[in-house]
């Protein structure tokens, strides 16, 4: 039998990682009534953008029927509003609402702590390392995935 080393993988401890950041993000984006599973959605609407469904869907990397989901919890909750999409009678347009923008920035700054204590000892150089290898990463499993829907 060959052996096999899970930590010598880089999924599985990608994985854990990435888990754990969403735990200890979510902590901390919940007391101003925000999820971790929202922040793309937040992240894309920030600076006031109107973004359809679709749109958000896409740019997200969640599927349609999630998206739905997502954002009637946030227009419940009060984190969004939709209105008529002008250019296609069928669709709205989604923003964040003004409740929800005054919390941005509390809400990223309690982000940006937690990212700061999880990159403890880590140096600048190391960071962007880091995370030039993520997006490449992320790059390669975009084009696998593309490949498999086609």
């Amino acid at each position: 039998m060959t052996d096999w080393t899970l930590f010598s993988n880089p999924a599985p401890l990608i994985n854990m990682a990435a888990r754990s950041l969403a735990r200890l993000g979510e902590r901390r984006v919940k007391a101003f009534g925000f999820s971790i599973g929202q922040m793309p959605v937040i992240y894309l609407l920030r600076d006031g953008a109107a973004m359809s469904q679709k749109e958000l869907a896409r740019f997200a990397k969640i599927e349609q029927p999630s998206m739905a989901q997502m954002l009637a919890r946030m227009e419940r909750d009060g984190l969004i509003r939709r209105t008529p999409d002008p250019n296609d009678g069928r669709s709205s347009l989604i923003s964040l609402t003004e409740a929800a923008l005054k919390k941005l920035p509390a809400a990223r700054e309690a982000l940006d702590e937690g990212r700061d204590e999880a990159l403890a000892g880590f140096s600048e150089d190391e960071v962007a390392t880091l995370l030039g290898m993520l997006r490449r990463l992320n790059e390669n499993l975009d084009r696998m995935v593309a490949r498999e829907v086609e």
